[in-house]
């Protein structure tokens, strides 16, 4: 129940025992049909302040270049970040499992990741800046651009400060119940 988002991370990031265990975890996911969707690719250490070159090209390259302060703000952040998990989703290729299902599934595995993560004592945030609806972006991190979707980026490390607690809101607040209609 403390789980959060962390942003702001630093080495030591997991070793790679940890690392196996927060990937293990990930593949627990739900699979409808087991079309084992999941790609991730790791970027680790001096490689992971070059994403924002990634994704500073890509918006070039669209005619939607990136702000630059938002630019420098993502340089910042990622100095420190000691691992980055590029997140993609490769959908059922025959098409019988709708790829809405296949994208669930990758969502699924990314929470289990930042759930492994944060029992493992590091902080997690999933990001969808530095480009990740950019064409260019995904495929520059290795992903087949026709057959998978890159679904952003998942930075794990040591937290820099503790993290504040958050006030969560009441699970009331988004529940209802359904009955069946009465038989008239």
């Amino acid at each position: 129940m403390s789980r959060r988002s962390v942003k702001f991370v630093q080495a030591p990031g997991p070793t790679e025992d940890q690392l196996e265990l927060i990937l293990s975890a990930a593949l627990r996911a739900p699979d409808h049909g087991a079309i084992k969707p999941w790609r991730f690719v790791l970027v680790r250490g001096a490689d992971v302040p070059a994403l924002v070159d990634v994704g500073v090209r890509a918006g070039i390259a669209a005619d939607k270049p990136l702000p630059q302060p938002k630019v420098d703000n993502a340089r910042k952040w990622l100095s420190k970040v000691p691992l980055v998990i590029a997140l993609g989703c490769r959908p059922d290729p025959s098409g019988r499992i709708r790829e809405q299902e296949s994208l669930l599934a990758v969502g699924a595995a990314v929470m289990n990741m930042l759930n492994a993560a944060h029992a493992l004592g590091f902080g997690a945030f999933w990001s969808t800046g530095m480009g990740t609806y950019l064409d260019g972006v995904g495929e520059a991190l290795g992903f087949d651009a026709l057959n998978e979707r890159f679904m952003g980026y998942l930075a794990i490390g040591t937290p820099i400060d503790a993290p504040d607690p958050v006030r969560r809101p009441d699970w009331r607040d988004h529940v209802s119940e359904w009955h069946a209609p009465a038989e008239a």
